[in-house]
């Protein structure tokens, strides 16, 4: 039997420690860096799923839909396509006599449409989905984990958020738990439950990606790596505790399949609105009636916003809500509510999930200042589009000669709005631009437009323009507030280099 080396070590700073491996005196001493020794990472093994499936796995169900289609007469297995060809070269149809004869009915039949996934949100058998799950299906069948299928009726379904609810006659079914949303954070694992390519009850997994991603205009999508493919759709997202975060609706892809990114619809939003389905079939949401853009890094110092945030009011709709409240183009609301407007796809969610009727508080950043206004939420139209609007210059009703300014150091030249042109463009002031050269031109400026601000001083007339002008730092970008049809946006006229 071979001997044990013996190996002298001092147990100091930067010296090898000796360890025994193995038992008793067949052990091998080998050297092992203490400093390793005290700060070996902590290694973490990787979640273990199956409980999680075993627990929620039967609240999620398989969802098919079908439609009804008219069945196209035949005559001896020929469809309407062929007959249609020997019509048109006036052939006889083969085996069929000639003449008109009666022409068959043709019978309205169901015809498969698509295949979703979906979770029961409560025990009495209502089941949450996404609407392009639903939309347009005339029947709709749900099939549980223990193979029961039950005919469903839709309750109602929102497009706006993708979210559909349908009910089903059961009792006694297993509901999943509703996670808190707030406390998801990016690089925590969860896990989805679905039906891809119609393969029931298929289990993936993976991390969240990011949150509050703005793919649409009422919701803060959740990004995720878990893999998401067609018929998950309406399936939940699960967190390590079981509780669904989300409902899995969108992917990101070239090909149609999945390619490493996936969205989901936050379950307090989606709550929100199945609540709103099930009291009343639809959902009502608030609006003031603004169009909005960003606010850019350059404006914000210009303006002395200090950083970019908020919305940007660009046009006000006549006799809307924010009209009636005070709120101009060219302000920039950074509150509803009480709460920041960070940035500007945080205003329609914040107004949208307003209960019309109902006043808010609205502060709005105006020439340097903000200042605090109360507006009455009205309500969207179920299914609104956005209206597109014309964009029309302010048009040239001098009749002659007109006075105008003159400030070569900006490139600009303006005259006064005449009463006609106040009056079309719902303005109690401002002046139009003659001609837009230079640094003005840069910017964007050109002639029609009408400049109701510059450098955070309002205009009415060539008085102010004249003033406010002389007052500008022509070493420094001038901000100006420009009106161009019945859009306002700010431009930046910077100095010449």
């Amino acid at each position: 039997m071979l001997k044990n080396p013996v190996w002298k070590a001092r147990l100091s700073a930067g010296a090898l420690a000796v360890a025994l491996v193995g038992a008793g005196g067949g052990g091998l001493l080998v050297p092992v860096a203490p400093a390793l020794a005290q700060s070996a990472p902590v290694v973490r093994a990787l979640p273990d799923f199956t409980e999680l499936v075993e627990q929620v796995g039967p609240s999620v169900v398989n969802i098919r839909t079908t439609e009804r289609v008219s069945a196209r007469p035949s005559f001896n297995g020929m469809d309407e396509d062929m007959l249609e060809f020997f019509r048109r070269f006036g052939l006889p149809v083969p085996n069929v006599p000639r003449g008109p004869g009666p022409q068959p009915q043709a019978p309205q039949q169901p015809q498969p449409r698509g295949v979703g996934s979906g979770f029961i949100l409560t025990s009495d058998g209502f089941v949450m989905t996404n609407a392009h799950v639903v939309e347009g299906a005339d029947e709709v069948i749900v099939t549980l984990t223990d193979k029961r299928e039950f005919k469903a009726r839709i309750v109602g379904s929102d497009k706006r958020t993708d979210v559909a609810v349908v009910k089903i006659d059961a009792t006694g079914l297993p509901a999943v738990r509703v996670g808190d949303v707030s406390r998801l954070k990016a690089g925590e694992w969860v896990m989805a439950i679905g039906s891809p390519f119609g393969l029931d009850n298929t289990v993936t997994a993976g991390i969240v990606s990011a949150k509050q991603r703005d793919t649409g205009d009422y919701l803060p999508f959740i990004q995720t790596d878990v893999a998401i493919n067609p018929g998950n759709s309406g399936g939940p997202l699960i967190n390590m505790r079981g509780e669904v975060v989300g409902i899995n609706s969108q992917i990101y892809s070239r090909s149609g399949g999945f390619m490493g990114i996936s969205f989901a619809i936050p379950i307090d939003e989606a709550i929100r609105v199945s609540d709103q389905l099930r009291a009343t079939g639809r959902v009502t949401r608030g609006r003031i009636g603004v169009q909005i853009e960003p606010v850019s890094k350059d404006v914000a110092e210009s303006i002395g916003l200090g950083k970019s945030q908020g919305a940007l009011v660009r046009g006000v709709e006549p006799g809307s809500p924010a009209e009636r409240a005070g709120i101009e183009a060219g302000d920039i609301i950074t509150r509803f509510d009480g709460k920041p407007v960070e940035k500007v796809a945080d205003l329609p969610r914040l107004v949208g999930n307003s209960k019309p009727g109902t006043k808010a508080g609205i502060t709005v950043f105006r020439r340097g200042s903000s200042r605090d206004l109360t507006v009455t939420i009205a309500e969207v139209e179920p299914d609104e589009k956005p209206v597109a609007r014309a964009e029309g210059g302010s048009g040239d009703e001098r009749g002659g000669a007109q006075p105008t300014a003159a400030a070569p150091q900006l490139g600009l030249v303006v005259a006064d709005l005449t009463p006609a042109q106040e009056k079309e463009l719902k303005l109690k002031g401002g002046v139009r631009v003659v001609s837009a050269s230079d640094n003005a031109a840069r910017a964007g400026l050109r002639e029609g437009d009408v400049i109701i601000a510059l450098a955070n001083t309002e205009i009415r007339n060539l008085k102010d323009f004249e003033a406010a002008a002389a007052k500008a730092d022509k070493s420094r970008p001038v901000n100006v507030l420009v009106r161009r049809g019945e859009w306002a946006q700010y431009a930046l006229i910077r100095p010449a280099r």
